[in-house]
């Protein structure tokens, strides 16, 4: 089933599935896994591109190494703009803490005051993936084993994947947007009801 709001369509997942990270059993495996790094908007590649002297001390050596090899950003498979990653592994943007749970260089440097912008969207928003098409944009759930954990753990809160990712949400499309998804939440809930 798909929700449309506006020029936005959502899977239904992100109402139906529960998930809250569990870093400390995940350890940030979203920063390690996979086959590309993070999706990046050419704005994001810009503002990384302009703060990156604030950026690099936070970072690995590995990171900084292939950011003085490949830049800022790649392109996918698909032409569009992602993160670097090291040897095929970690985006060039991880760091490892004794736990060797993985944390967002970019982040750290948001956090501590040297710069004006979060991590990327893409990263705040997971499990959410967004894609924009000619007419419209849509909102997927991206279900991936490494998330178990989160999923375990959403379930024993009752926390859906929006609720979840409020703030991120509310960063991405506005707070009028995510109202939307409260309603659109309780008519599903209604319809669950009358069935």
């Amino acid at each position: 089933m798909l929700v449309e709001i506006g020029d936005k369509i959502l899977s239904a997942d992100l109402f139906k599935k529960k998930f809250v990270c569990d870093l400390v059993r995940c350890k940030g495996a979203c920063c390690v896994e996979g086959d590309a790094g993070a999706p990046l908007s050419h704005e994001e590649v810009e503002l990384i591109s302009n703060n990156l002297e604030k950026i690099t001390p936070l970072m690995s050596e590995e990171g900084q190494k292939a950011i003085s090899r490949m830049g800022v950003s790649t392109l996918d498979h698909e032409g569009e703009p992602v993160t670097p990653l090291v040897d095929g592994g970690a985006c060039v943007f991880a760091i490892f803490n004794a736990e060797n749970q993985a944390f967002c260089s970019i982040e750290k440097a948001y956090l501590s005051g040297a710069i004006p912008n979060l991590k990327p969207i893409s990263c705040s928003l997971y499990p959410i993936r967004v894609k924009q098409f000619n007419e419209f944009t849509a909102l997927q759930y991206d279900e991936w084993s490494i998330c178990n954990a989160a999923c375990a753990q959403g379930e024993v809160l009752g926390v859906k994947v929006y609720q979840f990712l409020k703030q991120p949400i509310i960063r991405a499309f506005g707070e009028a947007f995510y109202q939307e998804l409260e309603l659109i939440e309780k008519e599903l809930e209604s319809l669950n009801e009358s069935e």
